[in-house]
């Protein structure tokens, strides 16, 4: 039965440490972000280490494992270095995400189906160590079914194309996005994949999203950093889970 509860929100706080590392010194903290994300409602903190450490440090994963009482979401390549990263800190829930280094932002979903049995081996020693692992994918038959043959407990759908074509003023693309992503929670869900979504999540796309009775968890981020210039960290999340909470009343 999809729960019909609380829809929780994952806050991404990689753009603070963008915004730090543009000048190279130690401002503005993502560990204060992370604290005060906690306090304003959000259920979890999402952080991606990328190979190349544009944004999230070594140090901000340890400070955040020692800071946090929500759950961390410890986003990742699925290499070597970063299995070990997340071995040592063992963080509640760890999503694989694809990752080519030339990229601004995560361009799509994980090719799962083509790496199934490379994508196996690497998971199953994080789920040996107590991780909830992600798989972070497009909303496509052929990768959700291969996500759950591989062991993965969790699916998050990247919502980005759906964002786009709003974006763009595209209403038929943007709606036959959201039709697949509707399909395809429902799909994964039954196959007993809990469903998360994100990437390029606003105010203005998030209703249709959080209404999916299958998805539990929104992860979102970018907006939510750019928005809190304007309105401040707290505030900027409080609208957000009002938003969400509105949606799936």
């Amino acid at each position: 039965m999809a729960n019909h509860g609380k829809l929780r929100l994952g806050v991404n706080i990689d753009h603070v440490a963008t915004v730090r590392n543009a000048r190279g010194g130690a401002y503005p903290d993502p560990l204060r972000a992370a604290k005060i994300a906690q306090e304003a409602g959000a259920d979890g903190i999402t952080a991606h280490l990328r190979e190349d450490r544009r944004h999230i440090s070594d140090a901000d994963i340890e400070g955040l494992m020692d800071v946090l009482s929500v759950p961390l979401n410890f986003e990742m390549a699925a290499t070597d270095e970063m299995q070990q990263i997340a071995l040592r800190h063992k963080p509640h829930a760890v999503c694989i995400v694809p990752e080519k280094r030339e990229e601004r932002t995560t361009e799509g979903g994980l090719e799962v189906a083509r790496e199934e049995n490379k994508l196996a081996h690497f998971i199953a020693p994080l789920r040996d160590a107590g991780c909830r692992v992600s798989i972070f994918i497009a909303a496509d038959k052929r990768q959700i079914e291969a996500a759950h043959r591989i062991g993965a407990q969790v699916i998050e759908l990247h919502t980005g194309a759906y964002c786009d074509a709003h974006a763009e003023g595209d209403t038929d693309k943007r709606d036959q996005e959201l039709q697949a992503l509707r399909e395809m929670s429902g799909f994964a869900h039954s196959l007993g994949l809990e469903v998360h979504a994100g990437h390029g999540l606003t105010y203005d796309t998030v209703t249709p999203v959080a209404a999916f009775p299958e998805v539990m968890e929104l992860n979102i981020g970018h907006f939510l950093i750019g928005e809190s210039i304007f309105l401040g960290l707290a505030p900027a999340i409080a609208q957000m889970r009002r938003l969400m909470d509105a949606a799936r009343a």
